[in-house]
């Protein structure tokens, strides 16, 4: 990925993290995002599995379709979801991509098995 992507990418997440975060504290009947956060973790987890399950669904979909379009609108709702879980949690999409970079040129075996259970 260039720098230039890097950096749309950072930026973008970045707004998004801190638009959600800033939703914390807002009127539930008001803000969708607030209104995840005052259900607590259960409604969000629910929230990310059937995000994921629609991921899911569109990429089979795709697959015979031969069109995408679906399955980028499903990865950005269930992104868009996992960044709230991650404000829930007080962790930042930075910390997401230093994980990523952590892992960057290890073997996903290795990786796995060098985890704490």
């Amino acid at each position: 990925m260039s720098t230039d992507m890097n950096q749309a990418s950072g930026t973008i997440l970045d707004r998004v993290a801190a638009t959600i975060e800033s939703r914390k504290g807002a009127d539930p009947a008001t803000s969708y995002v607030a209104k995840l956060f005052s259900k607590g973790d259960d409604a969000i987890l629910k929230k990310i599995g059937e995000e994921a399950t629609e991921t899911v669904m569109a990429a089979k979909d795709a697959r015979v379709s031969g069109d995408g379009a679906k399955v980028l609108y499903e990865v950005a709702d269930l992104w868009f979801h996992s960044l709230v879980l991650l404000a829930q949690f007080d962790l930042s999409p930075q910390q997401v991509l230093d994980e990523l970079a952590r892992r960057e040129g290890v073997s996903g075996i290795a990786e796995k098995a060098a985890r704490p259970d």
